[in-house]
């Protein structure tokens, strides 16, 4: 059996994953997709009507072959941050530990945006590294896709520049 063993600095920097992405859309178009809780459950495509309802405060995104996920909603700050708490997967119940997805939107110097995601916490999904870190490898893989599948709907969806006469 080959067990991988990391320092406690390299489960600090594994605790959390970053990822960005730049899109071509005004920063109020991307909120209106970043504000949307679980916009990233999905099957590499952004759904601009997903199966989403509320029950009280939490949030639940219902995806057809993948289950229900639930999100409470942390902070909203339009047009530029966004948080919020992934309290429930269909692998994970919300009573359990939680992550921290947070995605701010930064104006370009010539247009457009950058989405930046932080999703944090994952040591706290479980006492023993192996299990978190196997959750947390799906997410790392999953956010590069989410964030291009955001870029793909955002940017097909922005109006189209003005033109110069």
């Amino acid at each position: 059996m080959n067990e991988t063993t990391y320092t406690d600095t390299e489960l600090d920097e594994l605790d959390r994953i970053a990822r960005q992405i730049d899109i071509d859309a005004p920063a109020e178009q991307v909120w209106e997709l970043v504000a949307r809780p679980g916009w990233y459950i999905n099957d590499g495509t952004v759904e601009a009507d997903p199966d989403l309802r509320h029950e009280g405060d939490v949030a639940v995104v219902r995806h057809p072959t993948l289950g229900e996920f639930r999100f409470r909603t942390v902070t909203l700050d339009k047009p530029r941050y966004a948080a919020f708490r992934w309290i429930g997967t269909p692998y994970r119940d919300q009573s359990t530990a939680s992550t921290l997805v947070e995605f701010w939107i930064d104006e370009r110097e010539g247009g457009g945006v950058t989405l930046r995601v932080l999703e944090s916490g994952f040591s706290g999904l479980a006492d023993d590294p192996a299990v978190w870190l196997k959750e947390r490898e799906g997410n790392d893989k999953g956010w590069l896709a989410e964030l291009e599948a955001a870029k793909v709907f955002v940017e097909k969806s922005a109006p189209a520049p003005a033109t110069q006469p």
